[in-house]
């Protein structure tokens, strides 16, 4: 995948930048940790499970799952490895079959070409092993910040799941390319029969406005932990009883085939 040189080292820097305000918000640290619980409670070995992380950059799953092995197509001397994950089956340093769970939050959106990274994953899972994808859900409620309030794009007119041009890492994504994937083309996920048993893809809901109160990266609102974990509570189960309405963002659990 060919990156702009100029838009990669903005982007290096703006995720050093991300991950400085990341830990500075506590608010924003217990979103994600609540998000990992979620993620992996049906994974009672986690702890000790081989579990790679794609798109590691900002992401803070290491201080929360320190066996986690990190990775991303950025230069960064904290991770475990530096690839472009579309090249994930070619990868010579982690060995085939020899993965039990690959996790990307917020990334999914940002690959050229997500389901040709899904197939090449299966290539280092274990049989049975699981993909957990994180991404912004299109509710009634966060459709409209999504597309009108967020600087990354939201296009639903695509006819493919592709990005056509990739100028950075971060600075090309589209927002509705998950979303699509998994809830309104059916035929794309079809796509990666052969490499999942698609019916036992699980899907879950997490959250409303809670990581929107938070300030996400790139600011911090002056909300108390001691109110802010009250409302986290509350939002998070507003977003699961109602999530056409007000959910803002989805895991999908994919499985890989058994034969491998």
């Amino acid at each position: 995948m060919e990156i702009e040189s100029t838009l990669y080292d903005a982007d290096l820097a703006q995720t050093l930048a991300n991950r400085e305000r990341l830990s500075a918000n506590p608010n924003l640290m217990h979103w994600y940790g609540e998000l990992y619980k979620e993620m992996f409670r049906q994974e009672p070995d986690i702890a000790t499970n081989t579990v790679l992380e794609i798109g590691s950059g900002t992401s803070p799953l290491k201080r929360f799952l320190p066996n986690v092995i990190t990775s991303d197509v950025l230069k960064l001397d904290y991770l475990d490895f530096v690839f472009d994950c579309h090249e994930i089956a070619g990868l010579p340093d982690i060995a085939d079959h020899s993965v039990d769970v690959i996790t990307m939050t917020n990334v999914l959106h940002h690959l050229k070409d997500p389901l040709a990274f899904l197939r090449g994953a299966t290539r280092k899972l274990t049989k049975g092993g699981r993909v957990y994808v994180t991404e912004p859900y299109l509710s009634w409620l966060s459709y409209p910040m999504y597309k009108l309030l967020h600087h990354e794009p939201v296009d639903l007119s695509i006819r493919r799941p592709v990005l056509d041009t990739v100028q950075g890492p971060l600075s090309t994504s589209n927002q509705a390319m998950p979303h699509m994937i998994f809830f309104q083309r059916p035929d794309w996920l079809a796509e990666l029969t052969d490499c999942y048993s698609l019916e036992k893809t699980r899907i879950s809901y997490f959250t409303s406005l809670s990581y929107m109160v938070t300030g996400g990266i790139s600011k911090k609102f002056p909300v108390p932990g001691w109110a802010y974990k009250p409302y986290f509570t509350l939002d998070r189960a507003i977003g699961a009883a109602l999530p056409k309405v007000f959910a803002s963002f989805f895991t999908a659990r994919l499985t890989s085939k058994e034969e491998v």
